[in-house]
Formats: structure tokens, C-alpha cells, sequence
């Protein structure tokens, strides 16, 4: 049984709600999503109560597990519209920096080249710094998905620190290798 999925889901205000079938569109001042529901529930809007409720059409281990699952996405996709989603990244490394160039991330991460990473739609990076970068947008999946595309081009790796990290991301440092002299 699932807890979180017999949860009503409330709509904030300013936000509209359309129900067609089993897919689910959401719009408020940050944006608009989508988001189509598996054959296993069904959904309804209360519009008095202001709350959308998913039901089980089958009671089926699968079932439960996409009930908690598409509650908690249509969550996140109202939350999303409303307030937005938002990472914080971090660049360390000597001469590692960034920049925003149109709709691009221009990246030196000490290869022979730069990176430049073409930001989707809908996402708006900003660099406060040029070794801070802030992702924004609505859909909560796309920004994570972003924030995990940018910090892929260089790791932290483990001896130095050096490396694109998320702000408040703990790197457990290793100790470099002895001298090897023998007392």
C-alpha cells in the first residue's frame, strides 16, 4: 500500500490543472508541464477542494509503486511552476572557469579545448562567478539532469579536489602516495 500515493496532491493558487484522459497538464507563472499517467491509476481534480487525488485501478504491487510515484510527480511539477527548481554548482581547480555565452555553458577544465554545453530549453543557467553556476527552470527532472550533464565533464576526483562538485557536496580526499624512503 502505498502512503504517499493516497495523499491528495493540493494545487496551489495561480495554477491551472487539465485532466485529459490519463495525461496531466500543469501551468502557473513559471512555466507549463506535462505528464502522462500509467493505465494502472486514474486521476481526478477536485476542483471545490482544489486538490488532485490518484486512484488504483488494480491492486497490484505494480500499481502501488506508480501511485506513490506519479503522486509525487505531479507534485513536483506544481511546486515546479509555482516556485521553481534550483542546483548550485561549484568549479575548483586552478585555471578551471566558466562562462555563460548565449545559450551556451563555455567551460575550461584544464583539456586542450572548451567545453561548451548547450543549455535546453526551458532551463536558465546563470554564473554569478566564473566558478559558480546556478541552474533554474520548472521541471525538476530537466534541472537535475543538467546540474549531472555539467558536473560529468570533470568529477572531483580524490586526491586534490579539483573539479566541478555540487555546492555542499563532501569529497572524501585520499592521502597521496608515501615517499617510499625507508628509515
Amino acid at each position: 500500500m502505498s502512503r504517499i500515493g493516497n495523499k491528495p496532491v493540493t494545487v496551489a493558487s495561480g495554477v491551472t490543472i487539465t485532466i485529459t484522459g490519463k495525461e496531466v497538464k500543469v501551468k502557473g507563472p513559471k512555466g507549463e508541464l506535462a505528464h502522462t499517467v500509467g493505465d494502472l491509476l486514474d486521476v481526478t481534480y477536485d476542483k471545490a477542494a482544489n486538490q488532485i487525488v490518484l486512484k488504483r485501478t488494480l491492486e497490484t504491487r505494480q500499481a502501488s509503486a506508480q501511485h506513490g510515484l506519479n503522486r509525487s510527480l505531479i507534485n513536483n511539477m506544481i511546486l515546479g511552476v509555482t516556485t521553481g527548481w534550483k542546483k548550485d554548482l561549484e568549479i575548483r581547480g586552478t585555471g578551471y572557469r566558466g562562462a555563460v555565452q548565449g545559450s551556451n555553458v563555455s567551460l575550461a577544465l584544464g583539456y586542450s579545448h572548451p567545453i561548451n554545453y548547450p543549455i535546453p530549453a526551458g532551463i536558465t543557467v546563470t554564473m554569478p562567478d566564473n566558478t559558480k553556476i546556478t541552474i533554474t527552470g520548472a521541471d525538476k527532472q530537466l534541472v537535475g539532469q543538467v546540474a549531472a550533464d555539467i558536473r560529468f565533464y570533470r568529477k572531483p576526483e580524490p586526491y586534490k579536489g579539483k573539479g566541478i562538485r555540487y555546492v555542499g557536496e563532501f569529497v572524501m580526499q585520499k592521502e597521496g602516495k608515501a615517499s617510499g624512503k625507508k628509515k
